[in-house]
């Protein structure tokens, strides 16, 4: 428990592996004292990174103003990283960062709470992407069973995630490395090979998942982001509005975006208050309908 008015359960395993194995571990915060006496839906955020840095401890901060602003538990999972020097006996190549986020999702949808008392509705499921989290997302779902069926998320995850925000996203890796060349070398084909061709990896060539048509999106992108154009944003906005409208549903409805509002460097904008209320507002919103 916290001094913040928020309980924190830290370093949980979402394996059966050893509970030192902190790439296959998670974070949960939750009110201290809720709104409500029934549960709530979960908020789970996956970090960003470049498929070979980060954990979820540099986000705890970040999951404390997410339970103040929305009063919703909130999960920080790790997963797997590429090693920034692979060698033959030690590399890490996509999908498996991916499977690892598609493992918690399971596990947390099923699990019922560190002293078996379930900490939230795991019906009502709302996902947070950034960089290559938001990358790790669209990969699961999206339809990628054609090309990376470990990915396929089940009939009863796909029900519970209400929607999904993702900022300063990676989506089409070829566009990305026309806009930044030097990406290649320092962490494209080290996650993801050796390659001519990159475009059956991006979510941009993806279509929607029958089980998640339901699913609503937020494409976040911040006008100071040096790391990450925005026309990767434009790209995934564009192709999912046109996967709703192929579908005859309205994308308007099921796509949002905001590129506006933000102007802080590419993580930078995690640690400030307009992130949040961003992504807040969306959760709290699509909430209200469901």
């Amino acid at each position: 428990m916290s001094a913040t008015g928020i309980h924190e359960y830290l370093n949980l395993p979402y394996t059966d592996s050893s509970s030192e194995d902190v790439y296959h571990q998670f974070d949960v915060f939750t009110p201290l004292n809720p709104e409500t006496v029934s549960l709530s839906p979960l908020i789970c955020f996956v970090h960003g990174g470049a498929w070979r840095s980060e954990d979820k401890s540099y986000h705890r901060s970040l999951a404390r103003k997410l339970v103040k602003c929305t009063q919703y538990p909130v999960a920080l999972p790790n997963y797997r990283l590429t090693p920034k020097i692979p060698t033959t006996n030690d590399y890490l190549y996509h999908p498996a960062h991916a499977e690892d986020i598609l493992q918690f999702l399971n596990f947390i949808r099923t699990w019922q709470g560190p002293e078996s008392t379930p900490l939230y509705d795991a019906s009502r499921i709302y996902l947070l992407g950034h960089s290559c989290g938001a990358h790790i997302l669209t990969s699961i779902f999206l339809d990628s069973s054609g090309i990376i069926p470990s990915l396929t998320p089940s009939p009863a995850l796909s029900s519970a995630v209400r929607g999904i925000g993702m900022s300063e996203g990676i989506y089409d890796l070829n566009r990305l490395l026309e806009s930044f060349p030097g990406y290649r070398e320092w962490f494209i084909e080290n996650a993801f090979g050796k390659k001519d061709d990159y475009s059956p990896f991006s979510s941009t060539t993806l279509p929607l998942r029958e089980g998640s048509l339901h699913t609503n999106w937020l494409v976040i992108h911040s006008k100071g982001d040096t790391l990450v154009d925005e026309l990767q944003a434009r790209l995934i906005y564009e192709h999912l509005c046109r996967l709703y409208r192929g579908k005859g549903m309205s994308a308007e409805m099921h796509v949002a975006k905001n590129w506006d509002d933000l102007d802080e460097e590419h993580n930078v904008l995690l640690r400030g208050d307009k992130y949040v209320q961003i992504v807040s507002d969306f959760i709290l919103g699509q909430a209200s309908t469901m």
